[in-house]
């Protein structure tokens, strides 16, 4: 078992080195080109910053694919199986378009029929829906027009899932670890657990998938360096998709061989199984609810679909009061409940104790979703052990210089484009203390 396990280890930390240090020259490269966009209604920063990061992420692929085609273990997935030969394709196509629409902003359209054309890439190279695991009836199988058109569809829906996420520093690169995270241990127990050697491309993409984002991430944290860009989130989401389709789609439960007693028995302990392979969109569940809503939500304001705004969850843990990290971590912890909680019931659905865990976390997370709503106060004994907020104190001086000034502060302003640079270290040199030089009461 530790054989299989350091290959898969190997690979990721391959992954995660090329995402890496691809990312710092990426980045100035980005700001070379011009791919850093002037600060948009919704945006949430404050300082143009570049995109393109998704070349980064790209060249973590290829580089995990290609050292796993030199393992041992994992050479298998690519003699025994087109599937990485079909995702390469699919994301270097759609990597493409991403990396066109950061520079020049491709219309939504365009975007949408490039997300078809690449999963149809796919499609003709064998990866593809062959069957479909119901609940208490059993497996499905599907013709080729309806495998493909439920590929196609799974593959637009999951870009576009993971695109709408992308809203905040660190948030898409961070769900999507999650869940790569959560289906990589799904998809390794199916392969080495139950010998079904099927399950190997899926688990080989969760564990690339896994490397791109956390090579990424040291650079897309709170305050961001680079952004992801189109070229990113098209790119993750996909290979998201394509796992999720090779396990599904695929795998025949039947050789699970859990089928015991009678059907309806045999269904019932066919059931946590199911879930994941029926479901796995679980693993993207936030971002996947984000996006029905906002396409619920603009159509019944009478938009278009793809019309940018500023309701999408993040937005709103926002504008509840929580601190951009917060918003980012709340949504990190939705994630990973989501995701490790079906991981953790299809293996053991019979344990209480797992139903509990999974409901005293939610209950958790309903509490600190709503935390801003409430005010808590120190006692005055207590007052120099808390952040200044909390002190009495505190809210009396600020009380009293709202009263004496009769106005409240005014906001920072968004700094044009060209004029500073990213957040951090900036990218033409040091960023200014001051959002605004000019003194008070000039002419301009």
């Amino acid at each position: 078992m530790g054989l299989p396990v350091r290959e898969y280890l190997l690979t990721l930390c391959v992954t995660v080195a090329v995402t890496y240090l691809l990312t710092g020259p990426v980045r100035k490269f980005a700001i070379a080109v011009g791919a850093m966009p002037e600060i948009r209604a919704r945006d949430v920063h404050r300082e143009p910053t570049p995109r393109l990061g998704g070349i980064a992420m790209f060249g973590g692929l290829c580089a995990g694919l290609l050292v796993a085609d030199h393992l041992r273990n994992l050479n298998g997935v690519f003699t025994g199986s087109n599937e990485p030969r079909a995702l390469l394709s699919g994301a270097a196509l759609i990597w493409l378009i991403g990396v066109l629409d950061d520079k020049f902003e491709i219309d939504a359209l365009i975007k949408l029929g490039a997300q078809m054309i690449a999963a149809g890439v796919m499609v003709i190279q064998g990866l593809t829906i062959l069957w479909i695991p119901v609940p208490f009836i059993g497996t499905v199988s599907v013709t080729p027009w309806q495998g493909n058109l439920l590929t196609v569809a799974l593959v637009v829906l999951t870009i576009n899932a993971v695109n709408f996420v992308d809203g905040l520093d660190g948030l898409a690169a961070g769900t999507v670890c999650i869940a790569a995270t959560a289906f990589f241990l799904y998809a390794y127990r199916i392969w080495f657990g139950y010998g079904i050697e099927s399950a190997a491309p899926a688990t080989l993409f969760a564990a690339i998938l896994m490397g791109m984002c956390l090579g990424f991430l040291p650079h897309n944290m709170h305050p961001a360096r680079i952004f992801m860009g189109d070229s990113g989130s098209m790119l993750i989401g996909l290979v998201l998709a394509a796992g999720a389709i090779s396990i599904t789609g695929q795998v025949d439960p039947d050789t699970l061989k859990l089928f015991a007693g009678g059907e309806r028995n045999a269904t019932h302990a066919m059931l946590p199984v199911f879930i994941p392979l029926v479901l796995p969109l679980t693993i993207i569940a936030i971002p996947m609810a984000d996006l029905i809503l906002a396409i619920v939500r603009r159509t019944w304001n009478g938009r278009s679909p793809f019309a940018a705004d500023r309701g999408h969850l993040h937005h709103r843990l926002l504008e509840l009061g929580h601190s951009h990290s917060r918003a980012v971590l709340i949504m990190y912890f939705w994630s990973g409940l989501i995701a490790f909680g079906a991981v953790a019931y299809s293996v053991h659905s019979t344990s209480m104790w797992i139903v509990l865990g999974i409901a005293g976390l939610s209950a958790l997370g309903l509490v600190l979703l709503l935390l801003p709503r409430f005010t808590p106060r120190a006692p005055r004994w207590a007052e120099a052990l808390v952040p200044p907020r909390y002190r009495h104190a505190e809210r009396a001086a600020e009380a009293a210089a709202l009263d004496a000034s009769g106005t409240e502060p005014e906001p920072a302003r968004p700094i044009a484009a060209g004029v500073s640079g990213v957040n951090g270290a900036t990218a033409i040199g040091p960023r200014s203390r001051f959002p605004d030089r000019r003194k008070a009461g000039s002419a301009r």
